[in-house]
C-alpha cells in the first residue's frame, strides 16, 4: 500500500509539472501571438501611408504629364493621343489590379504563430503517444 501512495504522489507531482510546462508554452505562445499581431498592424500601417503617398503623387505626376503631351500633340492627332493615353493607363490599371490580387493571395496571417503552435502539437503528440 505504500508503494502505491507514492506512486500517486510522484504521478501528481508528475502532473502538475506538465500543467506548468503547457501553461507556459501557452503563456509564450499568445505573447508571440500579441508581438506578431502589433508587428502586422505597424506593419499594415506603414504600407497604407506609403501607398497613400505613392497614389497622390502618381496622380499628380501622371496629370502633369497627360496634360504636357495633349497640348503638345493636340493640333496634330487630338483624338489619337487620348486613346493612347486611356488605353496606356488603362493598361498600367489592370497590370497593378493582378498584382494586388496576387498579393492578398500570397498573403499569410500570423504564420510565425501557427508554425510554433503545429511545432507544439507535434511535441506533445510524441510525449503522449
Amino acid at each position: 500500500m505504500e508503494e502505491s501512495t507514492v506512486t500517486f504522489r510522484q504521478l501528481a507531482a508528475s502532473s502538475k509539472l506538465f500543467a506548468r510546462r503547457l501553461l507556459t508554452i501557452g503563456e509564450n505562445r499568445l505573447a508571440l501571438l500579441a508581438v506578431e499581431v502589433q508587428e502586422g498592424r505597424e506593419r499594415l500601417l506603414h504600407a497604407c501611408l506609403l501607398a497613400l503617398g505613392v497614389a497622390a503623387f502618381g496622380l499628380l505626376a501622371s496629370l502633369t504629364l497627360t496634360a504636357a503631351i495633349v497640348v503638345w500633340l493636340w493640333a496634330s492627332h487630338p483624338v489619337a493621343v487620348l486613346l493612347t493615353l486611356t488605353a496606356l493607363y488603362g493598361g498600367v490599371g489592370i497590370y497593378l489590379y493582378w498584382r494586388f490580387i496576387k498579393l492578398l493571395r500570397e498573403w499569410q496571417t500570423l504564420s510565425a504563430s501557427l508554425e510554433q503552435l503545429r511545432k507544439d502539437r507535434a511535441g506533445l503528440e510524441k510525449i503522449l503517444v
